[in-house]
């Protein structure tokens, strides 16, 4: 059995990593496919037997391959769909697992060339043009959006990362039994065939031995991005200052002009002395940060797709502060978790309970681990690919 997983992403970067395509390319090899996977130049060759990494130029004088739509990612794609017919027309291919926007060509190579199309559908492309400020133009969205449900109905299995997306797929397919939602939810170590030394966009400095002594930490790990809400965490962390004297805010992410933009708030809020900012680290030290909390946050303001990393944090054993948006609550409950209001006074009331000894923090972390058994873990998370792939007849 012989698989082509096309990921138009910087596959494997420090910067916006695409676990979710190491995952699902990871556990594919595991049930016994061999993979060849076309992706960008930029980025590092991932581990994993049985598989092929194919990549196109990398054109480093164009700058890094940034989150969400961009022109350079439309320059980049022209090259992912003349490999991808190269590699068409030279390999048998039993199936293509098209993520993201290459299953746009993918649904117009599939009657020429016979495979089967599976489509990772980890946002709507329609969507991420106007989240991302891409375009307004109604004309090429409503373009977008008829070439996105004609891909949903041409594929031969559709997999959905959320319930946001998978009641989308639902609505538009007219074969539910081929979708599929297999969430991002497991995160084993990355293991690279050549790993780099750190480059100068991820921070290697701080130490763990530099932390502050008797100090209650609260940790937030991932992007700094807008709709993360960071200066909402800043904003709340101030008035739990004002109420416990021994808080003490972790950031963990973040580019350069990030941190900056972030530290000077930090400051003009009075809690600069309080709150650490890591900027971008090795991934085992944002772990190592993660497991000294005593909370950990996730302050998202906007968005609908669940974060990735919510599974992570669920497993961890630790007390989890959200906020109350959808993008949480499909797996988020009030048993599980601290869900506030996205504002800064609901947010520090719930930081305080949270960390405050004999509170409830010790019984949603436990019951959120017997969730995540239950419902996320990697056996549940392989057991899902594997129907996928046993009902179109791939093994």
């Amino acid at each position: 059995m012989r698989a082509l997983i096309i990921s138009p992403q910087p596959f494997f970067s420090p910067r916006g990593t695409p676990f979710s395509v190491y995952y699902r390319t990871l556990v594919t090899s595991e049930l016994g496919v061999n993979i060849d996977l076309l992706t960008y130049g930029e980025g590092e060759d991932a581990d994993i037997p049985g598989v092929n990494i194919i990549r196109i130029p990398r054109f480093k004088m164009l700058g890094d391959v940034k989150i969400g739509p961009s022109f350079l990612k439309l320059f980049l794609d022209a090259f992912i769909v003349i490999w991808t017919f190269v590699l068409l027309c030279s390999r048998r291919y039993d199936f293509v697992h098209a993520h993201e926007e290459a299953v746009f060509f993918c649904r117009f190579f599939k009657p020429f060339f016979r495979f089967k199309l599976i489509y990772d559908m980890h946002s709507s492309l329609p969507q991420q043009l106007t989240n991302f400020n891409f375009t307004r133009s109604e004309f090429i969205i409503n373009i977008f959006k008829k070439l996105e449900d004609s891909c949903l109905k041409t594929a031969d299995a559709v997999i959905t990362i959320c319930p946001d997306l998978a009641d989308y797929v639902n609505s538009v397919i007219d074969k539910p039994e081929k979708h599929i939602m297999i969430e991002n939810s497991i995160f084993d170590s990355v293991k690279l065939k050549s790993p780099k030394r750190a480059s100068c966009n991820v921070n290697s400095d701080f130490k763990m031995e530099n932390l502050p002594a008797n100090k209650r930490f609260i940790v937030y790990a991932g992007t700094l991005e807008a709709y993360q809400g960071i200066d909402l965490l800043i904003d709340s962390f101030k008035k739990v200052c004002d109420k416990i004297d021994d808080a003490f805010l972790i950031v963990v992410g973040g580019s350069e002009s990030q941190v900056t933009f972030y530290s000077d708030l930090a400051q003009k809020f009075g809690v600069d002395k309080r709150t650490l900012f890591t900027g971008r680290v090795p991934q085992d030290l944002a772990k190592r940060y993660c497991a000294i909390a005593q909370l950990l946050v996730s302050p998202r303001i906007a968005g609908t797709n669940t974060p990735l990393k919510i599974y992570e944090l669920l497993a961890g054993g630790i007390p989890l502060l959200a906020t109350d948006i959808y993008s949480h609550t499909q797996v988020l409950n009030g048993d599980i978790s601290f869900l506030a209001q996205p504002d800064a006074n609901d947010m520090a009331c719930k930081m305080i309970e949270a960390i405050e000894p004999g509170g409830a923090g010790k019984i949603k972390a436990l019951n959120a681990i017997r969730v995540y058994e239950k419902k996320y873990s990697r056996p549940v998370y392989v057991e899902k690919m594997r129907k996928m792939l046993i009902s179109l007849d791939l093994i």
